[in-house]
């Protein structure tokens, strides 16, 4: 790989004549081009199989959509970043876009990874609990799932059904009696000695069928125990036994659909409405679904589906692990390249499914539902949001509504640990991704100075943004500060 920077002998101009100024030193390499305006700024950020024949489609004067006809407009200079493949320009090009954020590109907004079931295999007495990030530890993963509170519901099913540890190990070796969980039924007690090594085995080999798809034998066989307890009027026994197959059920309860056919994919579905996205994610692993997700890509009026799709499964899977098939509701332009981008990740193949009959098509018919519906929901909390921001700005004497409103406050324990907070809210409600904790600093301040900590907050948030965006054209400096 090699980059190839800017022209410096480049005239100041911008549009066309600029990007045509490149092309007698380009050549057929693929890669990666970034377009930047005059102040240097990323506008965008695309790949190519023959850098060449790509950039020569911007110098041409027509035929370009409203949104790349504006971007061709503001365009002061080039970048490109040569590659050995266009493989590896597809994934240079969704790590560039992830960090620099370009103005018209697609951008995935919600990007954190997704929590898994641990059984954590280090151990005599293996823990389960919920684990989130790489997967480097010793043991037998499961999920990923939707959500964190999808992996605590179903922890707390799995606790009443198999009666396995959460404890830390520290905590585990220094016990000396069991502890509430072992009163309550949801742990074995395997820290003081109450089950056996080989009996705990059993049951989280257990637990990992159940995960692993095999619930229907693994209820079958509690079912079968049981009615041996109750035939031996062992009826306490045969009772933990129901709870413990009531708890299983109500896994897969909370479950919604149970595809048919499909052991391991992500249905991935997309509708676009009134210049906004929704895609819909569900996880499906083992047989099971384990949760859907939605997104809200940053898109433009004139994209088109396939160019959302394919933009989306790159910095989607940027970061994760692609399961064995990817089952999506709109067919992308470069399916191949992407194929074999999601294969090297993975290590093994990767298929991209675009069903229109059977049993996966109407798994993406039931994923694109929810993205229709959850759009329609987002619209509407929209709008009531736009005028809880026009009342804002009236009652605050602003001249338009607010776009980026910051909260601040202070914090401290009888003057020490003292924290200062940020939150940041706007037209799409409260922005996660922008919160910030301040540590504060001030070694001359009087303990519990509320003002002092705030002055320190301030100047610190305010010296940094004019750092990053001096001419406030960024969209980073506040409207309203509260």
């Amino acid at each position: 790989m090699t980059d190839q920077p800017a022209q410096t002998d480049v005239p100041p101009v911008t549009g066309h004549a600029c990007i045509q100024s490149y092309l007698k030193t380009l050549d057929g390499s693929p890669g990666v081009y970034r377009m930047l305006d005059a102040q240097a700024r990323v506008l965008y950020v695309g790949k190519a199989r023959n850098l060449r024949a790509r950039v020569s489609s911007y110098a041409r004067p027509a035929g370009h959509s409203p949104r790349i006809a504006r971007m061709i407009a503001a365009t002061a200079s080039m970048m490109f970043l040569t590659t050995r493949t266009e493989t590896e320009a597809l994934l240079l090009e969704q790590n560039l876009i992830k960090q620099l954020k370009p103005k018209y590109n697609v951008l995935l907004r919600d990007d954190k990874s997704f929590p898994n079931i641990l059984v954590a295999r280090d151990h005599p007495f293996p823990q389960i609990r919920k684990h989130r990030g790489a997967r480097k530890e010793k043991g037998t993963y499961f999920g990923p799932f939707a959500s964190a509170g999808a992996v605590n519901r179903t922890l707390n099913q799995l606790q009443k059904a198999f009666l396995l540890r959460n404890c830390t190990d520290s905590v585990f070796e220094g016990r000396t009696r069991p502890c509430l969980l072992y009163q309550i039924k949801r742990c074995s007690a395997p820290c003081v000695g109450l089950i056996s090594e080989a009996d705990y085995e059993a049951s989280v080999r257990d637990a990992e069928r159940f995960l692993s798809g095999r619930s229907t034998s693994v209820q079958e066989e509690l079912a079968a125990q049981m009615q041996i307890a109750s035939d031996a009027m062992e009826f306490e026994r045969a009772a933990a036994l129901r709870d413990r197959i009531r708890a299983l059920t109500q896994v897969q309860g909370t479950q919604g659909i149970n595809p048919r056919g499909v052991a391991e994919a992500d249905v991935i579905a997309l509708h676009m409405e009134g210049g906004q996205a929704c895609v819909q994610v569900f996880f499906i692993r083992s047989g099971q679904n384990w949760g859907n997700r939605d997104f809200y890509p940053r898109i433009s009026d004139d994209m088109a589906p396939a160019e959302v799709m394919e933009a989306f499964l790159g910095q989607f899977y940027d970061n994760k692990e692609p399961p064995r098939q990817v089952i999506l509701s709109d067919a992308i332009e470069n399916a191949d390249l992407m194929t074999e981008a999601l294969s090297g990740k993975a290590g093994r193949k990767v298929a991209l499914v675009v069903p229109r009959r059977g049993e996966k098509a109407e798994l993406v018919s039931g994923a694109l539902r929810n993205a229709r519906e959850s759009l329609a929901r987002r619209m509407a909390e929209s709008a009531t949001q736009a005028r809880l921001l026009e009342g804002l700005a009236e009652a605050f004497g602003l001249e338009s509504p607010p776009r980026r409103i910051e909260v601040y406050d202070n914090s401290h324990i009888q003057g020490s640990h003292a924290v200062g907070a940020m939150i940041v809210a706007g037209p799409e409600g409260f922005a996660k991704n922008s919160y910030r904790k301040f540590n504060i600093r001030g070694d001359d301040l009087t303990p519990g100075d509320d003002f002092g900590m705030m002055k320190e907050v301030l100047n610190r948030r305010f010296s940094r943004l004019l750092k990053e965006d001096p001419d406030r054209d960024r969209g980073l400096w506040p409207d309203l500060l509260l």
